[in-house]
């Protein structure tokens, strides 16, 4: 189960609304082992696309540099999808590098960046097989 608190949840919903038409794309980084998915890290999609997402190869690797100068991990990683449900693709799947990280996927099909909910869900992904976990949303995330 992924449990994210409602701040985290929020700011990963107004990026994906805000690069509507476009995929958005990000990482929440906490600390390692820790499961606790604490910093959100908007990253520029490099493919500019609709249907598809990549983090700029520079960008990425700066904020490795910064995890690991900070004992941090990606807890999650996410991107959105603009015109289908919020599941992720076989070339998602292909780029799905991070066995221990969760998979969040938001659709923004039926709103896109107007008011309106979206399809917020999550996956771990690993050797290509995608299992969903249920997602709890919380006011905070307790004290460590």
């Amino acid at each position: 189960m992924l449990t994210i608190d409602q701040a985290t949840y929020d700011a990963i919903v107004r990026h994906a609304k805000r690069d509507h038409p476009d995929e958005a794309c990000g990482i929440v980084a906490g600390p390692e082992g820790s499961d606790r998915p604490e910093r959100v890290v908007e990253m520029v999609n490099a493919a500019g696309s609709p249907t598809f997402y990549e983090f700029d190869s520079t960008e990425l690797l700066d904020l490795y540099k910064q995890m690991w100068d900070r004992d941090e991990e990606p807890v999650v990683i996410y991107h959105s999808h603009t015109a289908t449900e919020a599941y992720p693709s076989r070339t998602d799947i292909g780029l799905a590098s991070e066995p221990g990280a969760h998979y969040v996927l938001v659709s923004t099909r039926e709103h896109g960046n107007n008011e309106g909910p979206v399809e917020f869900r999550s996956y771990r992904i690993v050797d290509g097989a995608v299992t969903e976990e249920e997602v709890a949303v919380v006011p905070a995330l307790p004290a460590r």
